[in-house]
Order: C-alpha cells, then sequence, then structure tokens
C-alpha cells in the first residue's frame, strides 16, 4: 500500500499526513476522473492482474482498505 499511497501523495502535493484506510478518496478528491486510469494502470501493475472495468463498481476504488481488499490481497 506504500505504492499507492506515494502515488496519492504525488498526485496531492498538499497532503499532509498518513492516509486513514477508510478516507473516501474520490470524495476527498484525492483521486479524480483525470487521474483515474492511471489509478488503475498502477494497481494492475501492483496486483500483477488486468482490472475487468465490467467487473467492478467505482466503490472497489473508494478507500484504501478497499483497494487493498479489492485488489491487491491475495485470493484464496
Amino acid at each position: 500500500m506504500e505504492r499507492v499511497a506515494a502515488w496519492l501523495r504525488e498526485k496531492n502535493p498538499g497532503l499532509e499526513g498518513p492516509i486513514d484506510p477508510d478516507e473516501d478518496l474520490i470524495e476527498a478528491r484525492l483521486i479524480d476522473s483525470m487521474d483515474f486510469l492511471e489509478f488503475i494502470d498502477l494497481l494492475e501493475d501492483l496486483s500483477g492482474t488486468s482490472i475487468d472495468l465490467q467487473e467492478v463498481t467505482i466503490d472497489d476504488f473508494r478507500t484504501l482498505g478497499r483497494v487493498q481488499e479489492r485488489f491487491l490481497t491475495p485470493a484464496g
């Protein structure tokens, strides 16, 4: 998750302190529509798998906790 947090800080230079795993990244405007595809690409790189956009919802990207659970935790 460090790389995800680092990416968010790079996109939001005024961001201070840790990002709460339950903070709504979209509502807080830490991810916007312009950066969304780049964010998905980062998650694909980190997980080593492709993300099928027809099998996910916006809520899968809403918090760091959900991103961790949905994309960065090995299944099984």
